[in-house]
């Protein structure tokens, strides 16, 4: 299995930066799966940052809002997958299901992270999750967003639990939370 490492942290913590940086130091080739969809103007301008961000080294990319355990058997060929991020991820599965009329739930997203993971096992090299710390703040006042809560912090602990290592990103600032144990 691939070795797993999840980075989390706040909204503009430096997560994206200090994940981009350890999978530069890696050996490539290097591919970044991007979970963002453009949808607006701002967002095209942010996407762009990031690809300028990443033009200095050799990198390609997977844009794959959605299926993200195909996306990673399509990075099969990469020492260095890079996805950002889990949090837009689970964003994006939520509004699927909803635009088909349907809820998207924990189990579902317990189920998701179990392709994700089950997508890992038999790739070389290593693999950098970025995603957001949700449960830091205020209790959301609707349903919906306290359900993207829930599900984004089932999705956060379950790819945790299978990495073997876990760093929170705080003004910048790497914290390592999780080193050396073997992936569950």
């Amino acid at each position: 299995m691939a070795e797993i490492h999840l980075i989390t942290g706040g909204s503009r913590s430096g997560k994206s930066a200090y994940a981009q940086k350890l999978a530069e130091a890696l050996p490539g080739p290097r591919v970044y799966v991007a979970t963002c969809p453009v949808i607006d103007p701002e967002m095209e301008i942010r996407v762009k940052r990031h690809r300028e961000a990443r033009s200095a080294s050799d990198w390609e990319t997977i844009e794959e809002p959605v299926d993200l355990a195909g996306a990673l058997r399509r990075a099969a060929a990469y020492r260095v997958v890079l996805v950002d991020c889990l949090t837009l991820w689970v964003n994006n599965l939520l509004y699927e299901d909803e635009g088909r009329g349907t809820v998207f739930t924990e189990e579902a997203t317990a189920a998701r992270c179990r392709e994700v993971i089950d997508a890992c096992r038999p790739l070389p090299g290593t693999i950098i999750f970025v995603t957001n710390e949700l449960g830091m703040g205020i209790i959301p006042l609707s349903e919906p967003a306290r359900r993207f809560r829930d599900c984004a912090g089932l999705c956060n602990q379950l790819i945790a639990m299978a990495a073997g290592t876990v760093t929170l990103v705080v003004s910048g600032l790497p914290l390592l939370l999780k080193s050396g144990r073997k992936p569950r």
